[in-house]
């Protein structure tokens, strides 16, 4: 898709739903392509589907090499706060022909995956703090 075409998509998405910063949708476009260059060496070089969890790893992983200990608060800055908002965005690129998607594609395959907030701070925490985390009961923070 042309740079054009593809702002032009997105304003039509943040006209009908402006949950989400425009910039996340760029950076969402970014990690796929982040995602589909892991997959070419076992794929003989082809691009292939990209299911709803290894594209939010790519997110993740991406998020934390562009922006470190900032991806944090600008996932919550451009409205992206749990894995479902990935996908809530995935389906609106879909909607709007942006992104393909396979007939087995849901908007469920993105529901907690992984604990969002978790996966952009702990890599950052002291050592001490991550064992801390991992030991406290679930519900308290």
């Amino acid at each position: 898709m042309q740079p054009i075409q593809f702002e032009e998509s997105v304003a039509a998405i943040l006209c009908k739903d402006s949950r989400y910063d425009g910039q996340a949708f760029l950076f969402l476009k970014d990690s796929l392509d982040f995602t589909l260059k892991r997959f070419l060496g076992e794929n003989g070089g082809q691009p292939r589907h990209v299911s709803g969890k290894e594209l939010l790893e790519g997110f993740r992983d991406h998020a934390l090499e562009q922006y470190g200990p900032m991806a944090a608060t600008l996932m919550d800055e451009w409205g992206v706060k749990e894995c479902r908002d990935v996908g809530n965005m995935v389906f609106l690129m879909i909607e709007e022909q942006i992104f393909g998607k396979q007939e087995s594609d849901r908007p469920e395959d993105f529901d907690k995956v992984f604990d969002f907030r978790k996966a952009f701070r702990e890599p950052f925490l002291p050592s001490g703090k991550k064992a801390a985390v991992k030991a406290r009961p679930a519900g308290r923070r």
